[in-house]
């Protein structure tokens, strides 16, 4: 667009679309920020960015840069509203899904069921043939039956194949052939096969990841179409990048055919911007807090470092074992925690907030909407810490009866008053906040003192500070334009891929050569795989972690390798590094041989990754930001007298003292008594607690 730029990222959350347009005067250099949100408009997401599109003033044909976040892959999972799909597999394992593994959660439950495996017994089918651990051939593979295996799905309606054979993270060949032919004899139908999405052993894990991303292959592909489409018929000349759950962004192409890595593709962006916000700002150990509408979601970055593992289960709760999806996701808890969070009495008189939600339609009893559930946002908003006349930015005019009426409801459960029912409704929600603050920080051997909480999303600044003080974290940091920050960090993130392969080496001196020689030939087949899309080699960048364990442990440890080959002299710095990393998470080490299980390589390149540049701080008197004062409700620290500041007129260098309520057209910031704010270089909102 001449001498302009135009960056767009838009992610699509439970209950709105979010987008973020950063437009850049190549000649000055200096940006103007764009922000929109609008409804999510399911089952046809993709109308939902286009209304965001133009809603924040967007003309496609002018984008540069594309990049969207979307929950239509974990929405597809969890509704159930994914295709018929078969399993080949291996002569004999055709139960691996039902059996599953033995990790009952709700141990003592004599009725307890396992999760029913999403694909019928009468749709697993085997093929013979063996490959041993060691990716060597011990019995050839039988195609024979094939043909009549794809008539019999035909029969049935199956609109996608999943393949996953007994060792293939070791030597994939069998599931390359097979694929190879289901893709000639039925080119019509979806297929995926495990060796495509992981090289990690675990062939229960193994096998549902295939199956799940089969099941969610043709929506996946049919939205990320549609979404193209929309763009294109609107003047969009470049391609799309789809974050993933890894926090980087790919291909829409490469993500249409393995689409179950964008599982938590909101969640990730949002973790990954924390991490880089932190880097700018000389705050590299995070705890990052984002709450939207439906849930709260923590993650704790260690140094800069977004921790990424495959051990990720969607349904897993008390009373399920859930599914296991071995893909790279950010390290995460999630909760059903968010502003639209519903607040309920059980037959005790106990009161609880979520994991029900209201949703965007009818949403909190205050949209207006026909809800009548007291939720977390009518509870903030019936307490002042929300202005009743600025709610949603003033595109919603709040139904304050209706919030009272629901509230009202929930206190004569409780025999108290609407006020006090207010009160316990955030004093809930916060608690089961902090309990998951506590599991990315204390449970990991983490003190959460010796980290900044960075909170963002509609409803993270409300409760953030709550938050700290009752995890004894000293400050928290608000980023600029924070109900949009997920969309944010999108524009903050590279190319990413994430190779996992299995390889059991001894953590001798001696198994160097045979560790660089595994990492090398992963490098090798990274760089490929980006050149074959036509990326720059030299912009391809590696970091290896390698997942170690005591011998006979069943599960590892990741630990950073850093730069440099792994040379016998280096071993006994990386076996030095386990001890330690063990030592942190587990409180302690074992005098035991070491082993690597296997490789970690992350291959990343640069695609129009967003640079912010600092404005130099101004005066430190606020006042001009004001907007007067309100009484507010503290829920722990009674009533106060609030000064209320547009969020949109703070300036860098501005300072001031709680309590005080900050309001901009995306969130609300509470800020509690004898809080000290400051809004830095890049337009943050500083709160450092007091003592």
């Amino acid at each position: 667009m001449g001498n302009k730029t135009i960056r767009v990222a838009t992610d699509v959350g439970g209950t709105f679309t979010d987008l973020v347009c950063f437009e850049t005067d190549l000649t000055t250099g200096k940006s103007t920020i764009r922000t929109a949100k609008s409804d999510t408009t399911p089952p046809d997401f993709e109308n939902g960015v286009l209304n965001v599109l133009e809603k924040g003033g967007v003309d496609p044909s002018t984008v540069d840069f594309l990049a969207h976040g979307t929950t239509v892959v974990i929405n597809a999972l969890t509704e159930r509203k994914g295709v018929k799909v078969g399993l080949i597999t291996t002569e004999g394992f055709r139960d691996t899904l039902e059996i599953a593994r033995g990790n009952r959660p709700d141990f003592f439950n004599l009725h307890y069921r396992k999760p029913q495996p999403f694909v019928p017994r009468y749709l697993r089918r085997e093929l013979p043939g063996r490959m041993t651990y060691k990716g060597v051939e011990r019995e050839a593979l039988d195609m024979g039956p094939l043909a009549s295996i794809l008539e019999d799905f035909k029969a049935d309606g199956v609109e996608a194949v999943a393949i996953c054979f007994l060792h293939s993270y070791a030597n994939p060949a069998h599931e390359v052939a097979v694929q190879t032919e289901v893709e000639r004899l039925w080119p019509e139908v979806a297929t995926v096969s495990s060796h495509q999405i992981t090289r990690e052993w675990r062939e229960y894990e193994r096998t549902n990841t295939a199956v799940l991303s089969a099941y969610v292959q043709p929506v996946a592909e049919r939205y990320l179409n549609r979404l193209d489409a929309g763009l294109k018929s609107r003047g969009f000349k470049g391609n799309p990048y789809i974050m993933q759950s890894n926090c980087g962004v790919d291909s829409l192409d490469a993500v249409a055919r393995v689409p179950i890595t964008m599982v938590e593709s909101g969640p990730a962006s949002g973790f990954w911007g924390a991490a880089e916000l932190g880097k700018m700002i000389g705050e590299k150990n995070v705890l990052a807090l984002d709450i939207g509408g439906t849930t709260a979601k923590c993650s704790l970055i260690e140094d800069g470092q977004v921790k990424i593992m495959t051990d990720y289960w969607i349904e897993r709760d008390r009373t399920s074992a859930g599914y296991p999806i071995m893909v790279p996701v950010v390290d995460l808890v999630e909760i059903g925690n968010g502003g639209g969070s519903i607040a309920w009495v059980d037959d005790y008189a106990k009161l609880h907030v979520g994991p029900q939600s209201a949703g965007a339609a009818p949403g909190p009893a205050a949209y207006g909407r026909g809800g009548t559930k007291a939720t977390t946002t009518d509870a903030n908003l019936w307490l002042g810490r929300i202005n009743k006349d600025y709610f949603c930015g003033g595109s919603v005019e709040a139904d304050m009866e209706a919030a009272q009426s629901s509230i009202r409801a929930v206190g004569e459960k409780l025999g108290v008053d609407t006020d006090e029912a207010a009160r316990g409704i955030i004093r809930i929600a916060n608690n089961n906040m902090v309990n998951a603050l506590k599991l990315v920080s204390l449970n990991r051997g983490f003190d959460p003192r010796d980290f900044t909480l960075v909170a963002f999303g509609g409803g993270g600044a409300m409760h953030a500070v709550a938050l700290a003080q009752e995890l004894g974290v000293k400050k928290v940091v608000v980023p600029a334009g924070a109900a949009v920050f997920s969309a944010w960090g999108m524009m903050m993130s590279d190319l990413r891929r994430d190779f996992f392969v299995t390889s059991l080496v001894d953590l001798k001196a001696d198994s160097a050569h045979s560790i660089e020689q595994l990492f090398a030939e992963t490098e090798k087949s990274a760089q490929s795989q980006f050149e074959a899309e036509g990326v720059d080699r030299a912009k391809v960048k590696f970091l290896r972690f390698g997942k170690f364990r005591y011998q006979n442990q069943e599960h590892t440890t990741e630990v950073l390798l850093g730069e440099g080959e792994v040379t016998a002299e280096r071993i006994a710095e990386i076996e030095a590094s386990f001890h330690e990393t063990y030592e942190r998470e587990y409180t302690y080490k074992l005098d035991a041989p070491v082993e690597l299980v296997g490789i970690h390589l992350v291959a990343s390149a640069e695609v129009g990754k967003l640079t912010m540049d600092a404005k130099p701080l101004g005066e430190a008197d606020a006042s001009s930001a004001g907007k007067g004062e309100r009484e507010v409700d503290y829920a722990t620290e009674g009533r106060h007298s609030a000064k209320i500041y547009d969020g949109e007129k703070l300036a860098p260098g501005m300072e001031f003292t709680g309590p005080a309520i900050i309001e901009d057209p995306g969130t609300t910031i509470v800020v509690h008594p004898g809080n000290r704010v400051s809004i830095d270089s890049y337009g943050n909102v500083i709160i450092t607690l007091a003592n």
